[in-house]
């Protein structure tokens, strides 16, 4: 289940589903994330999980592998329940 945030009384769902499909593609591994880039096992587990991430790892993400942030997390607009 994706994590859900509010905004504006709205709710949305993060996916970090593009992620790893841009590493698999650019042949990046969270291993290399985690001895190459210095990523936490945290922050990994919190992207498997679809949990909140702060913009720099983002960011930083996108560097690495030479991508937009489109390539890295999509938000969705979730129906509301009423």
């Amino acid at each position: 289940m994706n994590y859900i945030i509010t905004l504006k009384g709205e709710v949305y769902m993060r996916d970090y589903a593009p992620l790893w499909e841009t590493m698999q593609r650019k042949g990046i591994t969270t291993y290399t994330l985690i001895s190459t880039y210095k990523f936490s096992k945290g922050t990994i587990y919190r992207l498997k999980h679809n949990q909140n991430v702060n913009i720099q790892t983002l960011e930083d993400l996108c560097e690495i592998l030479e991508c937009s942030i489109q390539d890295v997390v999509k938000v969705i607009l979730h129906p509301k329940s009423n």
